[in-house]
């Protein structure tokens, strides 16, 4: 195989071989193919696009670059769930511990925060003594015997997706469906789940910006899924405002917990929490939807979930009752309030996001610390009433108070506050 003539392929237009791409990522993962030509066949990619057949033929290639796990026969059956990433999102602590609860298997292998897009693993690393950093073995122990693990790839797990994914970042090639494809399902597939449910987030606080970007990726995820023998759904959702209240690590976690914890808990991201795991089971044990959705709904509101999640933490080597004594550490903090009396007609995830990050609750670069306990606590949601001097949010950080100030004159800005009430949108937006 000549490097320069399947990038020259790709180039014009045409369809790669299925072995080509194979021996392509195999050539890159192994240094024989140097990054400037995987660069190059990126950006050719990224201009020109890849087929179905091409797509899943690339998925498959980096999805055997390593690793991967099998579950066999034996046991319950094995779901996961991915979500695209957005502005609060803790659904993830809630959904695979609530399908575990369910009787499934749940191997989660999650990522960190970069940018306004926080990452599970940041958030589960606040517990303190919790590692995401676990062997592929232990993994599986963690798995079988918890009924959950969360925990980051390894260097065993698709090392094609961690090279390729670098140069993507640097060289202006991350905004391509077949790219984003093959890096999140190749890890999916890696994991050996049986059963794959995606969130494709939409919207300001996403990367997908439009209704129709979302539901062309979710598309991908399901017919690739479909395609290497799993079961598949995906949902687009909502990422115009904040998920839940909290935006942060430390207080997303306490907030997830309050949603396990609370039989009379009550949000709309904790409703397509229950949505999400509702899917898994019902794909997984070929069940009716709405038969999983009521079994979901006993597990959250009888404590099995909860329990779920505890075993997990405890699993990791967590520990909830330290974690309790670091909410409580002083932070320094700055309260906002509505300047006018009206509804809430918009909180803009993005700019959200943005403030949390100059908190220190997220990364600029990959090598950022975190500030565990930065953040912003929003005091309402869309739709409601508020009067002047009412509390719209709350910031907060461990560090110092520089810039408390400033960013929360930024935060300010997110909120939209009207005279006349505006009907809120469904977070979820299409189904497939």
């Amino acid at each position: 195989m000549v490097a320069k003539f399947i990038i020259d392929k790709k180039r014009e237009g045409r369809a790669l071989g299925t072995a080509e791409i194979r021996e392509f990522i195999e050539g890159f993962t192994k240094g024989e193919i140097p990054d400037y030509q995987m660069a190059a066949l990126a950006m050719a990619i990224c201009c020109r696009g890849m087929t179905e057949r091409e797509t899943a033929d690339l998925t498959e290639a980096m999805k055997n670059s390593g690793r991967s796990l099998d579950w066999g026969a034996e046991g319950n059956p094995t779901a996961d769930k991915h979500s695209t990433g957005g502005v609060g999102d803790k659904l993830s602590l809630v959904i695979q511990p609530l399908a575990s609860a369910c009787g499934l298997d749940v191997p989660s292998l999650t990522g960190r925060g970069l940018g306004i897009t926080g990452g599970t693993a940041d958030k589960l690393e606040t517990i303190p003594g919790y590692s995401c950093s676990q062997t592929l073995e232990r993994f599986q122990e963690i798995t079988r015997s918890a009924g959950v693990a969360m925990a980051v790839q390894t260097d065993e797990i698709t090392p094609a997706d961690k090279k390729l994914y670098a140069l993507r970042d640097v060289t202006g090639t991350v905004a391509s469906i077949p790219l984003i494809t093959g890096s999140i399902l190749s890890k999916k597939l890696a994991e050996g789940a049986g059963t794959l449910v995606f969130d494709v987030k939409c919207g300001r606080g996403a990367f997908m910006k439009t209704p129709e970007e979302a539901k062309a990726l979710a598309a991908s995820l399901v017919g690739g899924a479909k395609a290497a023998g799993r079961k598949a759904a995906a949902l687009v959702t909502s990422m115009d405002s904040p998920l839940g209240l909290a935006v942060g690590n430390a207080n997303e976690v306490a907030e997830a917990l309050k949603w396990l914890s609370d039989p009379e808990a009550s949000d709309p991201a904790l409703d397509l929490c229950v949505e999400q795991a509702s899917l898994m089971v019902s794909l997984a044990n070929d069940m009716e939807l709405e038969a999983a959705r009521q079994l979901c709904r006993e597990k959250l509101a009888d404590g099995s979930a909860l329990a779920k999640f505890k075993a997990m933490v405890a699993a990791h080597g967590g520990d909830l009752g330290r974690f309790e004594t670091l909410l409580k550490k002083p932070t320094f903090k700055f309260k906002i309030q509505a300047m006018r009396s009206g509804y809430v007609t918009d909180i803009d995830a993005e700019r959200v996001g943005k403030v949390a990050l100059q908190l220190g609750a997220g990364r600029e670069q990959a090598g950022d610390r975190i500030d565990p306990l930065a953040g912003i606590e929003l005091a309402v949601r869309r739709g409601d009433r508020v009067s002047v001097g009412a509390p719209l949010a709350t910031l907060a950080k461990s560090t110092d108070p520089d810039g408390l100030e400033r960013a929360a004159a930024e935060l300010y800005r997110a909120f939209e506050i009207n005279p006349e009430k505006v009907e809120t949108s469904p977070l979820i937006i299409d189904r497939l």
